[in-house]
């Protein structure tokens, strides 16, 4: 009866986002996870045979940094931030376009889905242009500009092509990697990549799983939902800091790009994607415009 009672709750809910666009940002610990990413996989099929579009973006770090270390490329560093030279960008593609991207397609194809793997580069679907990250020199006490090499943003996305595969009933799977005007390769943030991408296509929800719970306050409580005017009042006041800060600004550029709502979620918890659409009260946490 329980089962049964959870599927009859979940029918509204699949109702709602019927033939509605989700984003999914896929990465952490569950990609590198085989039987969390099986799992993934099964739950992404689920809401493809539901009625929704569900779109995957995914990270790689990890697996990249690993590739840079059996290869023997020693990265550089500054201020904390990996230099992507030529020799690594070509790395990065590598394995973000091939290994971890066509992992994903087969899983989701295992699942009994249609899947098919992009990068930004397919069908110019994300022109990148170069970042430049400033940083406060404190010897100087001036800030410099420093070059990260071949690290890009999300300049344009054509979301043509996306419509035309989802239209085929088929799953998107996109590594965020991005070429620009000049032909240039961009590696691009997945985050970054998975809310420009849900700008474009006026996605309904975006769902960033990552290896945190969500945004906690400062007694270290889930925060269940919050406001743009909210979000910004927490990053003032130091409760959103350190790697949650370029998530959250993430989440509040994809919702003024017209996406509805993006939640925060662990990507760790079993089914978290489809606890968070199917059920009353989700998973982590929920960014919007204003309080419904």
């Amino acid at each position: 009866m329980e089962r049964a009672r959870v599927l009859s709750e979940a029918l509204p809910f699949m109702q709602r986002y019927d033939k509605r666009t989700i984003v999914v940002k896929y990465g952490g610990h569950a990609m590198g996870d085989e039987a969390l990413g099986a799992e993934f996989a099964r739950d992404i099929v689920l809401l493809k045979q539901s009625g929704l579009n569900p779109i995957v973006v995914h990270g790689g770090g990890p697996q990249i940094g690993a590739m840079l270390t059996r290869l023997g490329i020693k990265s550089e560093f500054s201020g904390g931030l990996r230099i992507t030279d030529k020799a690594t960008v070509e790395i990065v593609e590598m394995v973000l376009a091939g290994s971890i991207n066509k992992q994903i397609v087969a899983q989701l194809n295992q699942a009994g889905g249609r899947a098919i793997g992009l990068s930004g580069k397919d069908g110019n679907l994300i022109v990148a242009r170069k970042v430049t990250q400033k940083i406060h020199d404190p010897e100087s006490n001036i800030e410099k500009i420093l070059d990260l090499g071949f690290v890009g943003e999300p300049e344009s996305v054509n979301p043509e092509i996306l419509k035309t595969i989802i239209a085929s009933d088929i799953i998107p799977v996109i590594a965020p990697v991005g070429i620009s005007k000049d032909g240039d390769t961009y590696n691009i943030n997945a985050d970054t990549a998975a809310g420009a991408i849900a700008a474009a296509m006026g996605a309904t929800r975006l769902l960033l799983l990552t290896d945190v719970r969500g945004v906690l306050d400062k007694a270290g409580t889930l925060i269940e939902e919050l406001t743009l005017d909210e979000a910004t009042a927490l990053m003032q006041d130091g409760t959103i800091s350190g790697g949650m800060i370029p998530k959250v600004e993430t989440c509040m550029d994809a919702v003024n790009g017209g996406v509805e709502a993006v939640v925060i979620l662990d990507g760790r918890v079993r089914h978290a994607v489809l606890l968070e659409l199917f059920t009353e009260h989700g998973v982590g946490t929920l960014i919007q415009k204003s309080a419904v």
